[in-house]
């Protein structure tokens, strides 16, 4: 039997995890996700080149997100005109081997559900969820550039995120956090509704923090097994 990890994700969303063992299904998809009901949205957004709509519905809401925001480089500082064309990539299932340049050899990605350490394990992260969701892309962000130091940057990408599964949407706010080093993401964070996961620097029992690490930790090895260990795919003709 697959061992479960739930965690609670922002306006009311919850998402439950399946880690599956190795008598389990190559895929992780185990994952399911229910919306509950959430205050109505009805809002229509210019996004660049790109609009997308919240509709209400007698269960929640859904989306018609119609495609991740064209790219506009205009008023983005240098460090995110070389970056954030990767990263939309990445959030859009749409990653390929050259998106991932953007890191270091031995970069970090966390998120509330996993903690990737090196390219390879970022990899499997991010090619998984094209195995998990129909659909997944950023459909709206404001980016923040700020120095360091002398070739450190800090980029702060305000962003809003669209998933479906099994005909489900699930929408999600989040803050992207990247910090580079000569132009290379050394450390990718995904705060999930604004926040920083949780671990023993957030939570106020350092015990209960650790068990959030090695839950993450125990995901990122699962995830990673069953994408064959941050495997290319092959390239589509």
């Amino acid at each position: 039997m697959a061992s479960h990890m739930a965690l609670r994700l922002p306006r009311g969303v919850s998402f439950v995890r399946s880690l599956p063992s190795f008598l389990s299904p190559p895929y992780y998809l185990g994952y399911l996700a229910t919306t509950a009901p959430t205050p109505p949205l009805l809002n229509t957004k210019k996004i660049f080149n790109s609009s997308y709509t919240l509709l209400t519905m007698d269960k929640g809401y859904s989306s018609e997100a119609k495609e991740t925001p064209e790219y506009n480089s205009s008023g983005v500082g240098p460090a995110s005109k070389d970056i954030l064309p990767h990263i939309l990539n990445l959030y859009a299932s749409k990653a390929t081997p050259k998106d991932f340049e953007i890191y270091v050899p031995d970069a970090t990605f966390e998120d509330p559900l996993m903690c990737a350490h090196g390219v390879k394990q970022i990899k499997s992260s991010f090619y998984s969820l094209g195995k998990v969701f129909s659909e997944s892309r950023i459909v709206d962000y404001s980016i923040t550039e700020n120095d360091i130091s002398p070739g450190k940057k800090e980029i702060l990408i305000d962003n809003k995120q669209y998933y479906k599964f099994w005909g489900r949407d699930i929408h999600m706010i989040s803050l992207i956090k990247l910090y580079t080093e000569g132009g290379k993401v050394v450390r990718h964070e995904d705060w999930w509704d604004k926040k920083p996961p949780r671990s023993r620097k957030t939570v106020k029992v350092p015990v209960v923090g650790r068990i959030f690490e090695l839950s993450r930790r125990a995901s990122m090895f699962a995830t990673h097994a069953m994408m064959g260990f941050g495997k290319d795919p092959h390239p589509t003709k």
